[in-house]
């Protein structure tokens, strides 16, 4: 169950996440604050897995409380950390920005709808469920919960090149309904076989998922999707 603090200065606002925030299966609301030094309280004293946090408050930005939490939390070795979404109507770049360098795992723009918020919930349940889950990260691993590193970053093996993998991956993501390695010979004017090892290694790594789909001829044929 992850613990859900809610930060709003706008007492109807911070009722109505709530709301959203309890219609999810696997998140709980554990308190709401109405200010910076309330948002702080309540974290000491109620330790939330996540806080839903404005950026405008009446007596400090949510950017300071989540680097005063950052700071706490630095202090005391045994408490465990929060994590931070951004929910704001503040548009200007350097407070994204700021909030990024601070940790927040996200920063959703108001107004936005219900379906929105819980997207960024279950996002973030996945990314809790993921980093519990592992033992040693895979590079595959950390490109889920970071996000893609550029495709010219990415280390292919041997015999494979950046712009065909490139030309590969833009081919996938055009057809999210998933393709066969012919499909994707065709549409890319590849080879069959070069499209396959491409595919494969998208799917080893974790950024394509492979189904199989029986036709007339009893014989399974291998289909790729982006998962990124």
């Amino acid at each position: 169950m992850t613990r859900v603090l809610v930060v709003d200065d706008d007492f109807m606002v911070a009722e109505l996440h709530s709301r959203f925030v309890s219609a999810m299966d696997g998140f709980t609301v554990v308190g709401v604050a109405h200010s910076g030094a309330q948002a702080l309280r309540a974290a000491e004293q109620l330790r939330p897995d996540l806080l839903l946090l404005d950026v405008y408050l009446p007596d400090m930005n949510g950017i300071a409380v989540l680097r005063e939490l950052r700071a706490a939390e630095g202090r005391d070795p045994a408490r465990a950390g929060a994590d931070a979404l951004f929910i704001t109507a503040a548009r200007d770049a350097g407070l994204v920005r700021d909030a990024l360098r601070s940790g927040a795992l996200h920063y959703l723009i108001k107004p936005f709808n219900r379906a929105a918020l819980q997207e960024q919930l279950r996002h973030v349940a996945s990314l809790r469920a993921r980093l519990e889950g592992l033992g040693e990260a895979r590079q595959s691993d950390v490109d889920q919960i970071f996000g893609p590193r550029p495709p010219g970053s990415r280390e292919l093996p041997k015999g494979l090149a950046a712009p065909t993998a490139e030309l590969v991956e833009r081919t996938l993501r055009g057809r999210p309904e998933g393709l066969s390695a012919s499909e994707c010979a065709g549409a890319g004017e590849l080879s069959r076989v070069s499209a396959r090892r491409y595919l494969e290694f998208f799917a080893e790594t974790g950024r394509a998922e492979v189904t199989l789909r029986y036709g007339g001829t009893g014989r399974p044929e291998r289909r790729y999707r982006w998962i990124g």
